[in-house]
């Protein structure tokens, strides 16, 4: 059993061969996956693909690269959609300093908004955050003094500071295909001192498909081999990876119903 715990799977990439998408997942044991959100215009497809799939869950939330077009997303806004059955989390959001798609302020502004959302549902926070350690860690400790939440980084390529403040609060830490990169040895060296009870596995489709498999279309299936290097990595069994992960997942993101998994 495997989750992929962060995926895209609404984006048009896959619009053509969804059916062949979920083959695979059955085909690598690959039971469930959490369907991040990107933009709230495009909720509606991502709740149309967990009705009709019930082992793909979905997380409502703007990006951070779409700050500048979402300025007047709320926390009561994200509370409302989030009252939606298959919405498990709140999310992705955070900051994104190295592209700079959107202003600082707003990236800002509307990661405070994520965060009082998941603080007054109960739902954990998905966060995205890159070449911005400082401030990510400055904005969680301020709001989480104020009321803790439960959240995640995904998709970790940060630094062991960061991982760090992340276990200290609680929050869980997923791995994705950049573990498996050649230059991702420091990376590694920082996951092998995570504790197992913390760590998730994904990836992030379709982008960063994992070694063997760089420069193809990222699918959920694939997560297979981000578990493989991270038990390598744990120096455990791929199988004591899977069922962790596994179960750290539905852990932290209690919404989600393991019922509606592959039966195998």
């Amino acid at each position: 059993m495997l989750v992929d715990s962060h995926c895209h799977l609404d984006y048009n990439d896959f619009e053509d061969d969804m059916d062949e998408i979920i083959h695979h997942m059955k085909e690598n044991g690959v039971t469930a996956a959490l369907n991040a959100g990107n933009c709230i215009d495009t909720l509606d497809d991502q709740l149309r693909l967990s009705e009709k799939y019930p082992f793909i869950y979905t997380a409502v939330g703007v990006h951070p690269h779409n700050a500048d077009e979402f300025p007047d997303v709320t926390a009561e806004m994200l509370v409302e959609k989030s009252t939606h059955k298959k919405i498990v989390a709140i999310g992705e959001c955070g900051l994104d300093y190295y592209y700079d798609y959107s202003k600082k302020e707003n990236q800002r502004k509307l990661f405070a908004e994520h965060i009082k959302a998941a603080q007054e549902t109960g739902l954990p926070l998905i966060i995205h955050t890159r070449d911005a350690d400082d401030d990510t860690i400055s904005m969680l400790a301020e709001y989480y003094k104020e009321k803790p939440f439960a959240g995640e980084i995904h998709c970790f390529s940060s630094s062991r500071k960061l991982a760090e403040f992340a276990l200290s609060i609680g929050f869980y830490i997923s791995a994705s295909g950049i573990i498996t990169f050649n230059k991702s040895g420091e990376l590694r060296e920082i996951f092998a001192d995570m504790p197992l009870d913390r760590l998730l596995v994904e990836t992030d489709s379709p982008f960063l498909a994992p070694v063997p498999l760089r420069g193809h279309r990222n699918e959920p299936a694939n997560v297979y081999y981000v578990a493989e290097k991270l038990a390598q990595v744990k120096d455990v069994s791929f199988d004591e990876i899977a069922r962790i992960t596994s179960e750290n997942f539905y852990q932290l993101f209690r919404k989600a119903s393991d019922k509606g998994r592959y039966e195998f």
